[in-house]
């Protein structure tokens, strides 16, 4: 005959061989004075559905009460009890032991953060001798979760039909290999939202992957190349890039072959870093700068990042770059946050799925700006500090 559970507090106490039936043997609960074992609301639904159980004790001495009563009763008194069960049922399903990532049960042990809601062991292992295989955060459909501090977690979603999709959430840093730094300084001409060199060096584009060429079977203007907003900005800052009033065909400077640092309006600017900075928060307001700190960070690191529009995300970056003539597929899509952003269930599923469909990681960039105080604030180069964390997404199958 099966042992019965009795609720104490949020806690289901079983007596007789507990401990060697269900803890020792099965990593259920955790242990109390003799046999005695004390399971988690979830452990103990999960025990009752496989008939495990007999039954739970609601109070002293009321009767016990099969699965059914005690989940229902249960959903009403633990929070998110119908999603956690869904998840650890899920889990065990496929081979895992599980505790509770709380005190007192084994998984409140674990360096895992507060928004974890249980640590699966690796298979085969227990949890007073197995390591942890994944910290599991579980999250409803219409919930959101904060991105920053995910890195490093599992998560668990589950839909309005109950299924489960699995995330694993990384940090990690995109390391290129693409040596490349321009060799001479361009000279462009600030347009509404891009800048245009009228004869900028081949291997810029070439060797660098910098902007777009100005091409077509008639083209009467050899090394035209148009630079986004983005791309400008970072050369400017790296003094790669100054900004001229007017150009003619042959790239003189109002035709007279002298540089000034002007806007194609005419207007002065002593910072061609500043002046383009300017016009792309014109453009597109703050999430300029978070977009230039992103860009810069993934050049520093060897990486070339392009747009990502066709994909949705804000970059597509190519790791390793000879020349652009003998381009390689783009390993990821980047999509700028700030930090302080909760993701949608929903649009995480859209942007992971579809970096996965085109063979891409998805990548969140955590970006802190020197205007997130409200300031706006240069630097020596007239582009404003910035923290980046790079966070990658992918769907797991546990």
């Amino acid at each position: 005959m099966q042992p019965t559970g009795h609720l104490r507090g949020d806690a289901v106490h079983v007596g007789g061989d507990a401990r060697q039936r269900f803890y020792d043997s099965r990593g259920y609960g955790r242990p109390l004075e003799g046999n005695e074992i004390a399971l988690s609301r979830v452990e103990a639904a999960h025990l009752l559905f496989r008939g495990d159980l007999s039954g739970i004790s609601l109070t002293a001495d009321a009767d016990p009460v099969g699965f059914e009563r005690f989940f229902v009763e249960s959903a009403a008194a633990a929070d998110r009890f119908a999603v956690r069960y869904l998840v650890y049922a899920d889990l065990r399903d496929r081979g895992f032991y599980l505790s509770p990532a709380s005190e007192p049960w084994p998984g409140g042990d674990a360096p895992v953060a507060d928004a974890v809601d249980f640590v699966a062991y690796e298979r085969g292992s227990t949890p007073d001798t197995g390591n942890v295989k994944y910290p599991v955060q579980i999250v409803g459909e219409r919930e959101s979760v904060p991105a920053s501090g995910l890195a490093g977690r599992t998560l668990a979603v589950v839909d309005e039909e109950s299924d489960i999709t699995y995330f694993a959430a990384e940090r990690g840093a995109l390391a290129g290999s693409t040596e490349y730094a321009p060799a001479s300084r361009a000279t462009g001409v600030l347009l509404a939202d891009r800048v245009v060199v009228w004869d900028a060096p081949p291997d810029l584009y070439d060797r660098g992957f910098y902007g777009q060429p100005l091409t077509g079977r008639a083209a009467a203007i050899d090394g035209a190349l148009q630079l986004s907003l983005v791309e400008a900005a970072a050369l400017a800052a790296d003094d790669r890039l100054s900004l001229s009033a007017s150009t003619d065909a042959a790239g003189d400077a109002g035709g007279d072959g002298a540089e000034s640092d002007d806007t194609a309006d005419g207007t002065a600017s002593d910072d061609p870093a500043a002046a383009i900075v300017a016009r792309g928060r014109d453009v597109e307001g703050e999430r300029f700068d978070r977009r230039l700190a992103v860009y810069r960070s993934l050049r520093e690191a060897d990486a070339v990042p392009k747009t990502g529009f066709k994909f949705g995300a804000d970059f597509r970056t190519y790791l390793d770059v000879e020349t652009v003539d003998d381009l390689p597929h783009s390993e990821h899509l980047v999509r700028v946050v700030e930090p302080d952003h909760r993701f949608s269930p929903r649009e995480l599923s859209l942007d992971v799925r579809l970096a996965g469909g085109v063979r891409k990681e998805m990548v969140f960039a955590l970006t802190t700006v020197s205007g997130d105080d409200g300031g706006k604030e240069f630097d020596g180069d007239g582009v404003g500090d910035a923290d980046v964390e790079c966070l990658s997404i992918g769907r797991l199958t546990p």
